[in-house]
């Protein structure tokens, strides 16, 4: 059981850390209370969830599921899984806050 709860606070670590990088992006990002993933919406980069999740990992070499994958809803959105190391989920939010920025001003441009 000792094993169990100290998984358990791992990912809850893990959880809050990614949910709060989201957030600081200005990402909104419900708080998933039974999974690994999160569901954050890009909208906001002016990408369709496919164009993001493409360009994200051929220029920060990060993977993420499109929304769309999920049906018309999920459009607008990605899906992360948080169930990895936390220093793959620092590097995973250092590319997506990168790309995230980028995108942001390229569509305040036009």
């Amino acid at each position: 059981e000792d094993d169990i709860e100290r998984m358990r606070e791992q990912y809850d670590l893990r959880r809050r850390y990614l949910l709060g990088e989201l957030r600081s992006m200005g990402l909104e990002c419900f708080e998933p209370q039974g999974a690994f993933y999160m569901f954050p919406s890009i909208e906001s980069t002016g990408l369709s969830s496919d164009e993001f999740c493409e360009r994200l990992l051929h220029e920060q070499e990060v993977a993420v599921i499109p929304g769309s994958a999920f049906g018309e809803s999920g459009e607008g959105h990605v899906r992360i899984s948080y169930s990895y190391s936390m220093n793959h989920l620092r590097e995973l939010a250092a590319g997506f806050v990168s790309f995230c920025r980028l995108c942001r001003r390229k569509s305040e441009i036009k």
